[in-house]
């Protein structure tokens, strides 16, 4: 098994915490923050732009996603919007074998995320096409058994409502993980998930005190109902809005965005990361002129 190891780095708080984790490849460096690229191959996903079925549909969206410069794709075949009828685990199953297999031959070196709260869907994922992280946003103790014995990066999602509230949760379930030897998890505070539109920006308002955990954060507001409902518009119509939460997230120490619109949020990204440099360019010349005035 080669192993993908993934470096991290929060600049934007006091100190520095360096991670390594083992994602099994090559080396991807995070001291700047990635993107994680949507693929839904679902027909019932809540933003209709991102649903591909065809086998063309998938390769070109794949092909998309690479080129436009995101670190990551991140596959899933059973939409979780709210009101939804989950997906059968057969065919859940199904679809998710038809875009790993086009995903991996036409982007081979392509790092590969899969969207599932199955284990045993998680199980064929990481066996039969060697994916490299697992995204669950139902956690339950028979995922984080799976994932311990598969040896894969674990994104572990809270819907709690408020930032005690997950911090507790993240507590209890790392220490868990832990037990059972996971070593790689990665936070992702579940906007969207069980929270009102007010209650998301409260948590995207605390998102820093997830530092607390010394794991690495992923965030996901893409497109989502807190943007729309909030502006009185729709999916299609919150691309700017999601650029704006990004932004915020980024400055707030988020490590990966997970999107739709993969472009968009490499510029975010380029963008935020020239302010910080050029704030702590400021900070260290300022820090000189002081101490020359001693």
């Amino acid at each position: 098994m080669i192993c993908f190891v993934l470096r991290l780095t929060f600049r934007n708080f006091v100190g520095e915490m360096d991670y390594t984790i083992n994602v099994r490849g090559r080396l991807l460096d995070l001291s700047e923050p990635r993107v994680m690229g949507i693929l839904n191959v679902t027909p019932d996903s809540f933003y209709a732009d991102s649903r591909q079925q065809t086998k063309a549909e998938i390769a070109r969206r794949a092909a998309q996603i690479v080129a436009e410069g995101a670190d990551i794709i991140d596959i899933g075949a059973c939409s979780t919007r709210p009101g939804s009828q989950p997906a059968t685990e057969a065919e859940e199953t199904e679809r998710l074998r038809l875009a790993l297999d086009i995903v991996r031959r036409e982007q081979p070196d392509a790092v590969v995320s899969v969207d599932t709260f199955r284990p045993d869907v998680a199980a064929m994922a990481v066996k039969d096409f060697g994916v490299d992280i697992i995204n669950d946003v139902y956690p339950s103790t028979e995922m984080f058994r799976m994932v311990s014995r598969l040896r894969v990066p674990y994104i572990l999602m809270s819907s709690k409502p408020t930032m005690r509230e997950m911090l507790l949760e993240f507590a209890e379930w790392v220490q868990l993980l832990r037990d059972f030897g996971q070593k790689d998890i990665i936070l992702d505070p579940g906007f969207g998930f069980g929270k009102t539109v007010e209650e998301n920006y409260t948590v995207l308002q605390d998102m820093e005190r997830l530092q607390v955990m010394e794991l690495p954060v992923l965030v996901g507001v893409s497109r989502k109902s807190m943007i729309w409902r909030l502006l009185g518009t729709s999916p299609e119509e919150a691309l700017n809005g999601t650029t704006v939460l990004n932004t915020v997230a980024l400055q707030k120490g988020a490590n990966i965005l997970r999107v739709h619109d993969v472009r968009e949020a490499v510029e975010c990204v380029k963008i935020v990361q020239q302010i910080n440099r050029t704030r702590a360019s400021c900070l260290a010349s300022d820090q000189r002129s002081s101490g020359s005035l001693v």
